[in-house]
């Protein structure tokens, strides 16, 4: 019967285990649903910025603000170093999602070294510091303070000093490898490139404003809060497609552990059934042996 003693240990961690993933895909369910509201709250205000910079933006306001202008190529004397922001989570359990998010950071790291450029990691979340960290690639800035419900100041608190050194033209970009949510089952990693800023093609004429100040005074206003924003909605994103991910794998594991329990069960019962069959005989044959 000690067969049947290990049997019944299995399943009943088994049994622990499925609580504790089933527990983890309800809280999962949980911060989802308040981090899909950061996410929606941020897209409108994202969007109108966007299309006020894109109706202001002209190729002679481009070439006096340090934020718009393009610098010079390495080869031509130009900075060398390139800020490359990856966002990854602070905790496990959530399936490939810090993988996905790594593979692409060390693509877009092979590709600038590839064009001369000099990448520096900028991490946000423990896993993705903790990877570099392992393959000898220590992070020039890690930060894994941010948790899972970031807000605007410390997206500013992150972007802030990139700005300024890419002002003073020190950096050659500013870059950002973030998860895009899409839907509840898919949040591929993406590449945002934050400074120069790219202004989003306008949206049919440009319109009849009239402004006071002037469009250059109102665009060097607007352009700190269009990159932080751009970083606070990388930062929101992640958080939303961290939960997806982690609710989906526990959901996973947890149907699988109701799976392996079901065949278990079917295992113990048809070894306790072989033991009691085998007791009945061997009664049966000790009160034939009696009788006879």
């Amino acid at each position: 019967m000690a067969k049947g003693r290990q049997l019944k240990g299995r399943i009943r961690s088994i049994q622990n285990t499925r609580k504790i993933t089933r527990t983890m895909e309800l809280v999962a369910t949980s911060k989802l649903k308040r981090a899909l509201d950061r996410v929606s709250a941020a897209r409108p205000y994202a969007s109108a910025l966007a299309q006020v910079i894109a109706d202001l933006w002209t190729p002679e306001l481009a070439e006096r603000y340090p934020l718009l202008r393009r610098p010079v190529p390495p080869s031509k004397g130009g900075p060398t170093e390139v800020a490359l922001i990856l966002v990854t989570s602070n905790r496990g359990l959530a399936g490939a999602f810090n993988a996905n998010l790594i593979k692409e950071a060390r693509r877009r790291i092979v590709l600038l070294e590839a064009d001369g450029y000099r990448p520096a990691l900028h991490t946000v979340g423990k896993k993705g510091a903790g990877f570099f960290r392992y393959v000898g690639k220590t992070p020039s800035v890690d930060r894994s303070d941010v948790g899972d419900s970031p807000t605007v100041d410390d997206a500013a608190s992150v972007v802030d000093p990139l700005m300024a050194a890419y002002a003073a033209g020190r950096l050659a970009g500013v870059e950002l490898v973030h998860s895009r949510f899409e839907s509840a089952l898919s949040t591929p990693p993406a590449l945002v490139r934050l400074l120069p800023v790219e202004p989003p093609p306008r949206a049919g004429r440009r319109p009849d404003y009239i402004l006071k100040p002037d469009a250059g005074t109102i665009l060097e206003a607007l352009l700190p809060l269009y990159v932080r924003n751009a970083l606070y909605r990388g930062l929101a994103e992640t958080a939303a497609s961290e939960h997806a991910a982690r609710r989906t794998a526990m959901k996973n594991a947890t149907d699988n552990a109701g799976e392996i329990l079901r065949l278990l069960g079917r295992r113990y019962n048809r070894m306790r059934q072989a033991q009691i069959t085998q007791e009945i005989a061997e009664i049966v044959g000790g009160a034939a042996a009696l009788e006879g």
